[in-house]
């Protein structure tokens, strides 16, 4: 049996599972939409498994991923492009926050 959930229903499954602050506000709606679109694309349900999420996907800020990736950086000007196209290139991007997290897939 299947329940669909609206955005403010996943905001809620993560702070009930005592992983509201995993994500940002902004975060957590970029992933949202982000699996939306994946069960369109797919044709596939996906299941809401908040600790599933939460090791699948991660939100952070270009320099601390860079670091975390170990993400040259020298000579980069424009650090989250370039972060961002490394991302591209071995991971799933879900999208970027008004802050300038990245949310994606962790590789």
């Amino acid at each position: 049996m299947k329940t669909t959930v609206n955005s403010s229903q996943f905001h809620d499954a993560f702070h009930r599972a005592g992983r509201g602050n995993q994500f940002s506000y902004e975060g957590l709606d970029i992933l949202f939409g982000y699996l939306e679109q994946l069960e369109d694309d797919t044709g596939s349900e996906i299941e809401l498994d908040v600790i599933g999420l939460c090791c699948e996907y991660s939100e952070c800020d270009p320099k601390q991923i860079a670091k975390d990736y170990n993400i040259a950086l020298e000579g980069e000007t424009d650090i989250a492009n370039h972060v961002l196209e490394v991302l591209y290139d071995h991971t799933s991007v879900a999208g970027v926050c008004p802050n300038g997290n990245i949310v994606f897939a962790q590789f």
